[in-house]
């Protein structure tokens, strides 16, 4: 058997509402938003008496989506978001968008930051990394030509 498609990509993040901010300004669609909680959320993460806001953003194709969540209970209790680009684990989300120069500028007034600069791949692209709200690796790439 093999894999029929990628479902989402869960970011668990302590300000949901400006992240949802970020994410539509983006270019994401808010599919939906609910509160997670139960014996059954339990026994799948492993974590007992959870407690969580979930916001299931979509990408505007459909495809693909990003599950943002912040956890009520129980706390936090790792943070890796300052994660420096070459560090282990899942580091970050690549967009496809159609004009990184306006995408840019759009979401400086989320505060966004780019990490290094933008920069031409062989004519092919152009790609930056940008940290989003609370620190997030955030990949924007444009194809050229």
């Amino acid at each position: 058997m093999t894999i029929k498609r990628m479902d989402n990509v869960g970011i668990v993040v302590e300000d949901l509402e400006a992240t949802i901010a970020f994410f539509l300004e983006l270019g994401l669609e808010l599919e939906g938003r609910a509160t997670v909680e139960g014996e059954w959320s339990g026994r799948v993460t492993g974590l007992t008496d959870q407690r969580v806001e979930i916001a299931m953003m979509r990408t505007p194709d459909g495809h693909s989506r990003l599950e943002l969540s912040r956890f009520l209970a129980p706390p936090v209790i790792a943070d890796h978001r300052n994660a420096p680009v070459n560090a282990l684990g899942y580091l970050r989300v690549m967009f496809a968008v159609d004009d990184l120069t306006d995408t840019l500028e759009r979401l400086r007034k989320h505060g966004t930051q780019l990490v290094g600069e933008v920069v031409d791949y062989k004519g092919v692209y152009s790609l930056c990394y940008i940290r989003g709200p609370e620190g997030l690796l955030i990949g924007l790439a444009q194809e050229l030509g």
